[in-house]
């Protein structure tokens, strides 16, 4: 049952969720990736469905997808703006994928004889999947994120699993950290720590003593708090790391590091603690400067959790660095505009319409598209909003009024964005998308070549509907190019209306490639002409 390689270190969390272990994780990963080690992450989503891609965004966040085809929990996108690699769906690993690959080898009489059972049965599975990750990565450290709060019934059986493994691998090869939340009580000005107790106290009702407790505050823990943090939870008072509030998300590694939490892991886990900062201190500090503001309008359908288009603001945020820029990004619900009111996008200095699926806000969009071309206002459309363009250029140019998606109209008579043949026998909505990623050609002499700078780029998809090839040329007689094609010219990916300033879509998600110090070009390019 033992790995040969890998090590373990698994992230709990308490109090509360929504409490940032993904950037704890993250972060930790990123120290001990700069310590010269082979690392990755995986997250535990707890849920019964087998993967995010059936699940609104503003009750979960934004659903990341990875260039294998992964529809995946948006701590993923976490993981790979830290860390700088491409994460694989195997990495996010939920219990309708657990319970599914159960009942199926259930179903085809490999358990013959036995009573199938949360444990052995469950746990075996979850332990299995955690270890096959480390060993098909060849991986120096796993980091796992178990999502929800410790007390979850539905986490239950993977902190089981956890602990289980913690018996079966050497000692140094695991490592507990639990993250928590030290919450301010205004009245008083000070810092609690009784919900940390309690919820340590719960871990190891379960079975699980933490190695390590990293808790979240507005501000730094005091030694006092930190003692008595240690006294009542059992662990080391250096093993009590605090993390506080900072300005930018790329700050925590620093942050942990200072407060010693790599001397913890690798004291117990038998790893240097030599850390090469390189370009990542570089990098962080980049983001500290207070730049030039450009204000973004991000026009959507699920602006009232800006989590839902998380992926969307990080490459915004990285492509108004590398231009020493500051980015105000204000979240409009499209819907406010289908009654009029586009006017008050006048104001900003760039208009972007983000990714989302079916018929409500999409007029609104349309109206916001029609408005930045018109008024020559920077534009950037993602997958939807790449659609919603065409659509309002259909109407407005080529005076096709009733041009629409077959999405939101099947009966127009102008099916600009129509579904993708292969969809077309397609019944289930899980995983059954054009899904990860693909390569894109960009032809010479358009403003996405000198973009890109490149004939070929890969970039990530997740959409049923596409523009309607039929009508490519009606389209560039009238003005608007499609400058990049995929799947032997099938495909269009990029769209370009050459007489405004900047004016731009992608059918792809460009989001999902941008990295601190290295964002995504078309966005680099967006708020380049966004600051004028």
């Amino acid at each position: 049952m033992q790995s040969s390689q890998t090590k373990y270190i698994f992230v709990t969390g308490g109090v509360m969720s929504g409490l940032g272990k993904g950037v704890t994780v993250a972060s930790t990963a990123k120290l001990l990736s700069l310590a010269g080690y082979r690392v990755s992450c995986m997250k535990i989503d707890p849920y019964l469905n087998v993967d995010a891609g059936t699940m609104n965004p503003i009750q979960h966040g934004e659903v990341f997808v990875t260039d294998d085809g992964g529809e995946c929990d948006m701590d993923l996108g976490t993981y790979e703006r830290f860390l700088d690699h491409n994460m694989s769906k195997r990495e996010n690993l939920t219990t309708g994928q657990v319970y599914l690959k159960v009942i199926t080898e259930e179903r085809k009489g490999k358990y013959l004889g036995s009573c199938v059972q949360i444990i052995p049965h469950i746990t075996d599975e979850i332990k299995r999947l955690i270890r096959e990750v480390g060993l098909q990565e060849k991986l120096d450290v796993l980091l796992i994120e178990c999502g929800g709060t410790v007390g979850d019934i539905e986490s239950l059986p993977f902190i089981e699993a956890f602990r289980q493994m913690a018996m079966e691998e050497k000692r140094e090869d695991v490592f507990f950290i639990h993250v928590t939340l030290a919450p301010m009580l205004e009245p008083v000005g000070e810092l609690k720590t009784k919900p940390t107790q309690h919820s340590v106290q719960e871990l190891r009702r379960i079975g699980v003593q933490p190695d390590c407790v990293v808790v979240r505050s507005r501000g730094k823990l005091s030694q006092a708090l930190k003692r008595k943090i240690a006294l009542f939870t059992s662990i080391p008072e250096n093993a009590v790391v605090s993390n506080p509030d900072v300005q930018v998300v790329y700050e925590v590694p620093q942050v942990l590091h200072d407060e010693g939490i790599l001397d913890t892991i690798a004291a117990r886990m038998k790893l240097k603690r030599k850390v090469n900062w390189g370009q990542w201190k570089r990098t962080v500090d980049s983001f500290r400067r207070n730049g030039r503001p450009v204000r973004i309008a991000m026009v959507g359908k699920y602006a009232s959790l800006a989590d839902s288009y998380i992926s969307v603001n990080q490459a915004l945020l990285h492509a108004a660095v590398q231009h020493h820029a500051t980015p105000q990004v204000t979240w409009i619900e499209a819907e406010e505009f289908e009654d009029g009111g586009v006017g008050r996008l006048s104001d900003f200095d760039g208009i972007v319409i983000p990714q989302g699926f079916g018929k409500r806000g999409a007029e609104g969009k349309i109206r916001a598209a029609d408005f930045a071309r018109e008024k020559n206002i920077p534009f950037l459309g993602l997958c939807f909003g790449f659609q919603m363009a065409t659509v309002a250029f259909a109407r407005s140019v080529l005076g096709w009024e009733d041009a629409n998606s077959t999405e939101i109209d099947p009966n127009t008579n102008h099916p600009v964005v129509d579904l993708l043949p292969e969809q077309k026998g397609v019944r289930e909505l899980g995983a059954t998308m054009r899904l990860g990623g693909h390569d894109i050609n960009i032809d010479p002499g358009t403003a996405a070549r000198k973009i890109y700078r490149s004939r070929v780029i890969r970039r990530r998809h997740r959409h049923r509907y596409e523009i309607n090839p039929e009508m490519q040329m009606i389209f560039k007689k009238s003005g608007m190019v499609f400058s990049a094609h995929s799947d032997d010219g099938r495909r269009m990916e990029i769209l370009e209306y050459p007489k405004n300033s900047f004016y731009m879509g992608t059918q792809y998600h460009p989001e999902y490639n941008s990295r601190p110090g290295k964002p995504e070009q078309i966005f680099s390019a967006f708020i380049a002409a966004a600051l004028g």
